[in-house]
Formats: structure tokens, sequence, C-alpha cells
């Protein structure tokens, strides 16, 4: 038996160049319209051409196509490629290119920057900060234009540290949120949020909510406010103000839930982590009676919280149960992602308070949200504007994304469900 013969040539390889071979960069540009990209990819199909590598972006309907060929000596491709693009009305540029990039396998990070505007200065600023760590930037994408902006950088090689110190000052002289990640599996693989309530997934703090019932909210605040910025040892304070509701009607704690206000963003936050197959759990040093119902509303499945003590119908003014404080809320976290399979790697801390510091330390990722000075300093990265789901940002979602997911849910009934005021609920 003999082999069988015809008369075309074999493809190049597409990953290598061969003696003789040229490597073109391809650039087309015109207006974006169905069959550009089948129409450019046929004139390669009918020649010799090897394609390399191609990406494609759209901004207000105008296509930028580039094409990474190798093109063999006698292979007339190039005037195929030009005659077609005139036939359609299509920009073609030619450059002759390395046949190898030089960025193959450097190591790779992700810069989201968040703001309730992003003008030219601040990422002018972002992008300088990043040239000075030895960063270079391969690819940019939007992620959002409302409620506030967010923008995500590619950056090859460079020095994570060097980059994140000149970030963080240049964040801070512009006034956005800037993160900095390597790019990972486990950046794309988180599987657990777990985040603290007062002054997180709501705006109050419940324990100012209950003083202010018992006639002490100025005593309880600022022992709160002393806490809270890491003056006051957590369990001792909590003691401290609990002890203050003594006598207290158990009838507050309703009257309470009724004043609870969510965070903007926050139904929007859960909502599209369980569509992604989260876990999603709520550690508070505030009180069960109150964190409970919360969660239940949300679908969250998880909720942890001190538990207050009522005897004949009042609050006694002490605790029962082990005390949810700093250590305590770092335990629950390691806790959940156990019993939950998740490696502490994949899972994101969420919070504002020193009592949060060292949950935001043992996960993946801990994110500072509209937090104390000290919080923001020691965390991964912060978010300061006031909407919860801007998180999703620095998860790599897309606004985009969470709208059409909520566009396609017969579910959904998005009246009364606006948690972000002012705008459009998804």
């Amino acid at each position: 038996m003999t082999d069988a013969t015809t008369d075309t040539q074999p493809d190049l390889p597409t990953d290598t160049t061969t003696e003789g071979t040229r490597t073109i960069l391809v650039r087309c540009s015109g207006r974006d319209r169905p069959g550009i990209t089948t129409g450019l990819l046929g004139v390669l199909a009918a020649s010799r051409a090897a394609l390399y590598d191609m990406e494609q972006v759209v901004v207000r309907e105008r296509l930028t196509l580039d094409l990474l060929i190798g093109v063999a000596e006698g292979d007339d491709v190039l005037k195929e490629l030009l005659f077609h693009g005139w036939e359609q009305g299509l920009h073609l540029d030619f450059e002759v290119v390395e046949p190898t990039s030089s960025r193959v396998g450097l190591p790779r990070s992700i810069v989201t920057v968040i703001g309730p505007t992003l003008p030219p200065a601040a990422l002018a600023g972002m992008t300088a900060a990043i040239a000075s760590g030895g960063g270079n930037i391969d690819r940019i994408a939007r992620l959002a234009r409302y409620p506030v902006m967010s923008y995500e950088f590619v950056v090859v090689d460079g020095s994570m540290d060097a980059m994140r110190s000149a970030l963080v000052a240049a964040a801070a002289e512009h006034r956005v949120d800037v993160s900095i990640q390597r790019q990972s599996l486990e950046r794309r693989a988180k599987r657990l949020v777990v985040m603290d309530v007062d002054s997180t997934l709501i705006q109050d703090e419940v324990i100012e909510l209950l003083a202010a019932e018992a006639g002490c909210a100025a005593a309880v605040a600022e022992i709160t406010a002393r806490a809270m910025a890491g003056d006051l040892d957590f369990e001792a304070s909590l003691t401290q103000r609990v002890a203050k509701l003594a006598g207290t009607p158990v009838e507050v704690l309703e009257r309470v839930r009724e004043q609870v206000r969510l965070t903007p963003g926050a139904r929007t936050f859960v909502r599209t982590l369980h569509r992604l197959g989260y876990t999603v759990a709520l550690v508070s040093g505030g009180f069960q009676a109150v964190i409970e119902p919360i969660a239940r509303q949300l679908g969250i499945s998880h909720a942890m919280a001190n538990h207050l003590e009522v005897v004949d119908g009042r609050l006694t003014g002490r605790l029962t149960g082990a005390v949810i404080d700093r250590a305590g809320k770092a335990t629950v976290l390691r806790d959940i992602a156990a019993a939950e399979g998740i490696p502490l790697e994949q899972t994101v801390a969420i919070g504002d308070g020193a009592n949060d510091l060292d949950m935001l330390a043992a996960a993946g990722l801990g994110i500072a949200f509209n937090a104390k000075p000290v919080v923001r300093e020691q965390a991964d990265t912060a978010v300061s504007v006031p909407y919860l789901d801007a998180v999703l940002f620095l998860l790599g979602i897309r606004r985009e994304e969470i709208e059409e997911a909520d566009a396609q849910d017969p579910d959904l009934h998005l009246d009364g469900l606006a948690d972000v005021p002012g705008i459009p609920p998804i």
C-alpha cells in the first residue's frame, strides 16, 4: 500500500516559525458588523499562512482585530487580505514582528481601579505607579460604568511590592480604590465569601440602635468607637456595652430589625455570588437575634453572632455562649471553609473594624470595606465607595454580566429590590 498524495501544502505550525517564514501582525479596523472575522479567516484559510494568535475588541461599534500570522515566501496572502479589506471597507496595517514574544512565561498581575469617577489624571496616576514598579500593561478592560467606574489592568512582570506601594500612594492622592493581585487560578477560583455585618452588609451598628431604644446611646457609641479603632479589647468593650442594655424589653429587638438598612448593592452582591456558586457567610460581633433574619432574607445559610440573654421578657445585660470576637471571627471563617471543603486560598473576607483583622488575614483575599484606617493599612485591599457590589469587580466580574443575569432571571422581581438609590436596580 502506498501513501496517498495531494497537491495541498501541509499546515504550518501554529506556535513556531519555519525558515523562510515571516511573522506578520495584521491589524484590521473599521465599523463592526457580522462576518468581518469570518471573511478575514476565510482569506487565510485559502492561503498557506499559519494563524498563531488573534485578539479582537469593539469600542462604540468600532472594531480592532489583530491577527498574528506566519507567511511563507511567495505567498500572496497579504495582497489578498488587503484586497478583501478594500472590498469590505476595512483598514488593514501589516507589521513584521519578532517570531516569539519576550513576555512568555513572565509573571502577571491584575490591577483593579475603582472610583466614583476615573478621570484621565487618576488613571495616569495608576499607570505611572505600575510603570514605576517595572510593570508593563498588557491589557485593559472596563468592568463598570455605574454606580462607580472600574477598570482592570493585566500587568506583565514588575515587582508586586514596588507596584503595590506606588499604587497605594497614587490611590490616596486621587481618592480612588486600587487592588493588585497575582494572576492565578486561585484568584479565579474563589468559592467562599465571609462578611462582617455592622457597617459592612448593613449601614448601621446594631448595638447603637439597641442603645438608642434603651436610652444609653451616647455612652455605648463612645465605647464602640474606641473598640473599632483598636483602643479597647473587643470582648471587654462588648461586655460593657451589653451591660448598659440591662432591663430593656425584648420587644426592642423587633423594632431594631425594622430599622436596619442594607448597604447599597448588598442584594446584588449576594445574589450574584449565589449565582456563581459561592458559599456566603455572615460573622458578626453583633447579635444573632438581629443578624439571623437578615441572613434568611438574603438566602444566606451561615450566620454567626453573639447571643443576648433574655429573662422574663427583658435583656439581662449579659451574653450567653462563646463571644464572637476578633479571634472568633477568624475561627468561624476557617471552620466554614473546612466544612465546605474550601481551601483558605479560595476564600474572601470583608470587614471594616479592628475585630475583623484576624479574619481578613486568614482569608485568601482580605478586603477592608469603608474601613477604619488601621484596617485599611493591614488588609490586602480596600474599597471606600459606598456600594457593596463593587467588591465583585475585584473578583473580575463585569457590571454588564451582572445586569444580563438579572435580566434573564424569571424569578427575580426587581420592584422593591433596588439597592442603589437613583440608578436602575440591576
